[in-house]
């Protein structure tokens, strides 16, 4: 009777290991999306479909695999009154929205202040109009940062809509809060002034964390892998230290590096900047040559090896790059804007979408299960990171004898070091247990069996921060 109990629970594990794999062995990995436009579609007339049913956008990406969200915030994007129905979308109101239906579907979000009434990138930083009188007194503009960041992180904390990370700034390869005759005059980058704001802002995000008692990552954010050597070097030399994660723009279109290039970056960059995270925090590639409506494509050039454009090589182009990020230790990858897709509706740039050619969808808004979505729930290979410490999982075995749980390996590596050892159900979720073990004794572990139901679990074995092996386990009661 134990034996067959055994089997039918080993059966019930298989059928979720192949995919709960994927997401324990990179946990940590951001899967993620930036869908800003959904709000704004929806009303527009987009009727996101996927087999042929309309479906919530949001639980589209958290079913195929998304577990981060991004989302942009503007100040006042007042020039939204003079659009179509003049509905203001990625202000506080439209974002708070936004995260809620991200939160509803168990994706954790990004929230990417623009600092900006409008669009932030390597060519335009823009102050917003509220701040314009004060954007040459740089004590004043400092408190104006600090209270923005505290006072809407604070809002989304009232309603326990903390997002999990934010990004000061966007592409903030140039000086951030400049006015628009400044920005128009060409580059400018005073790192004493910049250095100032970020730290500022930063600084915001610290107190709500005090405050909460939560910790929100705070990233930055550079265009093109190219430009992040000195970028960062700036910052870092002008006293920005206090953030936890280096976020990068990468699109073939415009940087033209070789996926060689960015991997080697995100090397050179943990290297430099040891204990910080690396993300890819925005890119894409397209699905079609095709045009939807009036405004045209942004993305037409393809990358050797990925062409024609189609759905099969948006998601093989995507898988390529993400396996790149994962074996040079990267964090995590964001598709940029894979939901906005064509409507009648106007932008500042004409009729319609300029990105229709590089959504997830096709241009009915059905979802192309053939296409990019797939980069999500691909299974990748996180063993970079085990090799690299020299402990592989296949050399791991984990088995119960009566009241314990024994982990025991066949190689001879960190005898005298200490593992911390975490307990995950099926579904990705970490259990209370956690527990700091002495040394290895006999190449074994043995922990006493923790008080967990009947069923299948995953035990992770963790040393400096590094999850060296994940394994099926199967508790059973007796």
């Amino acid at each position: 009777m134990h034996r067959q109990l055994l089997n039918r629970i080993s059966i019930r594990c298989l059928a979720f290991c192949i995919l709960f794999t994927h997401n324990s062995n990179g946990q940590s990995f951001y899967f993620g999306a930036d869908l800003s436009y959904v709000n704004e579609m929806e009303d527009c007339g987009a009727h996101y479909t996927s087999g042929g049913v309309v479906e919530d956008p949001f639980q589209i990406f958290s079913e195929h695999g998304a577990n981060l969200i991004r989302l942009r915030l503007w100040h006042t994007p007042s020039w939204y009154d003079d659009l179509n129905q003049g509905r203001r979308y990625s202000d506080f109101q439209d974002v708070r929205k936004s995260i809620m239906r991200a939160k509803a579907e168990g994706m954790k979000v990004l929230l990417d202040y623009h600092l900006s009434d409008t669009w932030a990138d390597p060519g335009h930083q823009v102050i917003p109009a509220a701040w314009l009188a004060v954007v040459d007194s740089l004590e004043i503009l400092k408190d104006s940062i600090y209270n923005y960041i505290y006072s809407t992180l604070d809002a989304l904390a009232s309603e326990n809509l903390l997002p999990e990370l934010v990004q000061i700034g966007n592409e903030t390869n140039k000086g951030i809060l400049v006015s628009q005759q400044t920005n128009d005059g060409g580059f400018t980058l005073l790192w004493s002034r910049n250095a100032a704001l970020f730290t500022s802002a930063i600084s915001a995000v610290r107190d709500i964390d005090d405050l909460y008692g939560t910790h929100i990552k705070i990233a930055l954010h550079i265009a093109d892998p190219a430009n992040a050597g000195w970028l960062m070097e700036g910052f870092w030399s002008h006293g920005v230290r206090d953030f936890d994660i280096i976020g990068l723009s990468y699109y073939w279109q415009f940087h033209m590096a070789i996926f060689a290039d960015v991997g080697n970056t995100i090397t050179s960059l943990k290297s430099l900047y040891a204990g910080k995270e690396v993300m890819l925090l925005e890119t894409a590639y397209q699905w079609t040559t095709v045009n939807a409506d009036a405004a045209n494509n942004i993305l037409f050039n393809t990358y050797p090896g990925y062409a024609p454009a189609s759905p099969e090589h948006q998601k093989q182009w995507m898988i390529d790059l993400t396996q790149i990020v994962i074996d040079h230790g990267g964090k995590g990858v964001v598709y940029w804007e894979p939901a906005w897709v064509s409507t009648g509706c106007s932008t500042q740039f004409g009729v319609g979408s300029n990105w229709d050619n590089a959504t997830f969808f096709d241009h009915n808004d059905a979802l192309q299960e053939n296409g990019g979505i797939g980069w999500m729930t691909h299974m990748y290979d996180f063993k970079s990171g085990t090799k690299e410490i020299g402990l592989n999982s296949k050399h791991i075995e984990i088995f119960q004898s009566r009241d314990e749980i024994i982990i025991k390996r066949d190689d001879p590596f960190f005898q005298n070091d200490v593992f911390e050892i975490q307990i995950f159900t099926i579904d990705g979720r970490k259990m209370n247990q956690q527990m700091i073990l002495p040394a290895w004794e006999n190449n074994m572990i043995r922990l006493k069996v923790p008080d967990l139901t009947q069923g299948c679990y995953f035990i992770s074995g963790i040393w400096d921060n590094k999850f060296l092996f994940t394994k099926l386990f199967i508790t059973v009661r007796k």
